[in-house]
């Protein structure tokens, strides 16, 4: 890992890996479709592997902290759009705050 910069495109390839993991989960239909199932398992270890590369330059906390609110908001866009998921005020606002909760932890690791 080169680059701070490097590790943070690391844990969006693993924020983006979890959430397709999801939606493959969705469609393996409780792992009894054999190509969803095992796209599933190859991206949740994608998204780990990503994940512990990405902590060798960023630290666990703030890591960890952004690709779980990264992966619940992509997840969420992921179902309403895809899956035909809600979308009513309350969640809305939730995946706003989330999203400002991510912004606020990298203004945090930054020294703002």
């Amino acid at each position: 890992m080169v680059s701070t910069q490097a590790a943070w495109l690391v844990l969006v390839a693993s924020i983006a890996a979890e959430s397709l993991g999801t939606a493959a989960l969705t469609l393996s239909a409780g792992f009894s479709r054999i190509v969803p199932s095992i796209i599933t398992a190859l991206c949740y270890i994608l998204a780990i592997w990503l994940m512990a590369l990405a902590t060798k330059r960023l630290e666990m906390s703030l890591a960890y902290a952004v690709w779980a609110g990264g992966s619940a908001a992509m997840t969420t866009l992921i179902g309403v759009v895809c899956f035909g998921d809600s979308m009513g005020g309350l969640k809305a606002l939730g995946l706003c705050t989330t999203i400002a909760g991510i912004v606020l932890l990298n203004l945090s690791a930054s020294g703002a």
